[in-house]
């Protein structure tokens, strides 16, 4: 079994920075693409950023230019640097991973979410 745990949410006026984490632990052989998503009130889930094994990464229109996703491979962690926040980004952001586990000697992908962890931008 593989877990992952976000952390690094909160509060935070408009034009303010917060960096989110997500750290993943359990039978993990390797980390193919990690995402960040989030969903606001009322509203679908939507991807905000993704970044593949090899660093390539993409964001949603909305949030390109104000963050960055990025990755530790050798400690299986994943961040979200969000910077000039808007009341708009105020959501439940969920970390997402594609990973290959292993179980004895098998090896399988399995698709993975962490719990969310709640950012608010307000003044």
């Amino acid at each position: 079994q593989v877990q992952l745990v976000e952390s690094g949410g909160g509060l935070v006026q408009p034009g303010g920075s917060l960096r989110l984490s997500c750290v993943a632990s359990g039978s993990i052989a390797s980390i193919n693409a990690m995402g960040w998503y989030r969903q606001a009130p009322g509203k679908e889930r939507e991807l905000v950023a993704a970044i593949n094994s090899g660093g390539r990464t993409n964001y949603a229109d909305s949030v390109k230019g104000r963050f960055t996703i990025s990755r530790d491979n050798a400690r299986n962690t994943g961040y979200l640097q969000m910077n000039s926040l808007k009341p708009s980004d105020t959501a439940v952001y969920y970390c997402n991973a594609d990973v290959l586990e292993y179980s004895g000697s098998l090896y399988y992908r399995k698709d993975y979410w962490g719990q969310g962890t709640q950012v608010t931008v307000s003044s």
